[in-house]
């Protein structure tokens, strides 16, 4: 491991010393599960909110400086889904509709995005708004790649709740018409 510890062999029964194997708490505590941030989930959203954060750079140095609120408000969307979905708040929280929050979320970024892009590409000269048009294009392709994976769960999650439904009532319906018959 790097970097190399001065002393090899630590004493564990050394008091106040932390074994090697243990992480110190603190702001790591804070941090996602490396196992989150590789999963497609974690990717995507550590994609959205990078892109977020260069577009809402470029808008800041552009003379397209009206449009810096969306991808501002993206970012720090971006960042409290990834760390709500870390942190696994879903769980914790069982009032709220995560799937559909994250779902709106990006289809209406996916969908601000675009257009913000497209103005800010013929409208506005300056190398900086097409810097940010272009990021802008590329942050709305990984919403919308979001959006449909997003969409595609959620679908096989109701037809999975609607087949569940299916066959409970079908039972019922046959335990009926057998009580019925005698």
């Amino acid at each position: 491991m790097w970097p190399p510890d001065a002393d090899p062999d630590p004493d564990p029964e050394t008091p106040g010393r932390a074994l090697p194997g243990a992480t110190a708490p603190g702001l790591r505590a804070l941090l996602p599960a490396r196992a989150f941030l590789c999963s497609l989930k974690g990717r995507l959203l550590l994609a959205e909110s990078g892109l977020s954060f260069i577009t809402f750079v470029c808008y800041v140095a552009s003379s397209a400086s009206a449009f810096l609120t969306a991808p501002l408000l993206e970012f720090l969307l971006a960042l409290f889904f990834l760390f709500a979905d870390a942190m696994q708040l879903n769980d914790k929280w069982q009032g709220l509709c995560w799937p559909m929050m994250d779902f709106l979320r990006c289809v209406t970024a996916a969908l601000i995005y675009f257009a913000i892009s497209i103005t800010a590409v013929a409208k506005y000269s300056d190398g900086a708004s097409k810097a940010a048009g272009v990021f802008g294009f590329f942050a709305t392709i990984v919403f919308a790649i979001d959006f449909y994976l997003i969409f595609n769960d959620m679908i096989k999650f109701l037809k999975q709740g609607g087949s569940a439904d299916e066959t409970t009532a079908n039972k019922e319906e046959e335990e009926n018409s057998d009580s019925d018959s005698d």
